[in-house]
């Protein structure tokens, strides 16, 4: 029999993504105002060093454009629509990328939230680790206690975690005895992993001192099932859909 208590916590994946263009502060909003504590976005540098919310390297996807990110000021990048009109209609084609200095500022007034800044690989790649993540903890340096840093880089884990005594997280990019061995070393807060990495039999996650957080989670019974194999968190871009579902089963419940 199920209960109340077998539903993971619930991170919401580049904000309210399901309903708003990812990474942008309406959809991050939307998250908070449906009660969520927890939130997801990504961070790039663009070519002035302005740390940004963008996951992709270019704006393809996002803007049907073919420019770099990192190629980009951020003036010229603020002022290009990120509203994926693809997935979304024209509903908010006006919509445009903000800066991490902007998604600090509406954090901080965002009581009891937490948010977990992905940096990417690409900007480290392209500017170096050293710079980057400067560059990021500088801003994020107002609200690093409501942050928990976090990357598939795990040299760049490491390197946050001495540099800023924040939480970090690591983002498994396989799930073998290999990155098992180097999370026991690294012993972060938290671990992230895509479900499609997981092996199909149901068996129970890496035990160890982090929490589990699951992505893509889109649905109650792969949410029950995440938490049985021992999830603290999942994370999803269908903030509404998965809270509805939630909430019926605790009212059947």
């Amino acid at each position: 029999m199920h209960t109340p208590n077998d539903l993971p916590e619930i991170i919401a994946h580049r904000g309210n993504a399901a309903e708003f263009p990812e990474n942008t502060l309406q959809g991050l909003e939307s998250a908070v105002s449906h009660g969520l504590k927890y939130v997801e976005f990504d961070v790039q540098l663009t070519s002035d060093l302005v740390p940004v919310l963008f996951h992709d390297a270019d704006l393809a996807r996002v803007s049907k454009r073919p420019e770099c990110v990192h190629d980009l000021t951020w003036s010229v990048l603020a002022e290009s629509p990120v509203g994926e009109t693809d997935r979304l209609g024209h509903a908010h084609a006006f919509t445009y990328p903000p800066s991490l200095a902007q998604a600090v500022d509406a954090l901080a007034g965002w009581a009891g939230v937490t948010a977990f800044v992905e940096i990417k690989r690409s900007s480290l790649r392209r500017f170096g680790r050293e710079t980057v993540l400067r560059r990021v903890s500088e801003v994020l340096r107002p609200v690093l206690d409501r942050c928990v840093l976090i990357s598939f880089d795990l040299p760049t884990v490491k390197i946050l975690r001495l540099m800023t005594g924040a939480r970090v997280g690591w983002v498994l990019s396989q799930y073998d005895a290999e990155a098992q061995a180097q999370a026991a070393e690294l012993a972060p807060q938290f671990l992230f992993c895509n479900l499609e990495r997981l092996p199909a039999e149901p068996e129970p996650l890496w035990p160890g001192p982090w929490e589990w957080a699951l992505y893509e989670v889109r649905d109650l019974r792969t949410a029950r099932d995440c938490h049985a194999r021992g999830a603290r968190f999942v994370e999803t871009m269908a903030v509404q859909g998965l809270l509805h579902a939630y909430a019926e089963s605790r009212h059947q419940w």
